[in-house]
């Protein structure tokens, strides 16, 4: 069987947080991020998803330190 995968753009994160407690912190908002879009019925392979999701990621560059990219996989 063969399955053909789409290819979809996604976020790299790089965390560039000292304290590993604001690591975590920061990380498990970004991945709230995901799961509240999961909960529309969505996923990363949404086609919008990066346009649904920017302005969120970058409200919370704001808070912590990290930088992102969006690459094509």
């Amino acid at each position: 069987m063969k399955a053909r995968i789409p290819k979809h753009r996604e976020f790299v994160i790089d965390i560039q947080e000292e304290d590993e407690a604001r690591q975590q912190e920061c990380w498990e908002k970004l991945q709230q991020i995901l799961n509240d879009y999961k909960k529309q019925g969505k996923s990363v392979y949404t086609e919008t998803f990066i346009e649904d999701n920017e302005d969120k990621v970058k409200a919370l560059q704001q808070e912590y330190k990290f930088e992102y990219t969006i690459e094509l996989r």
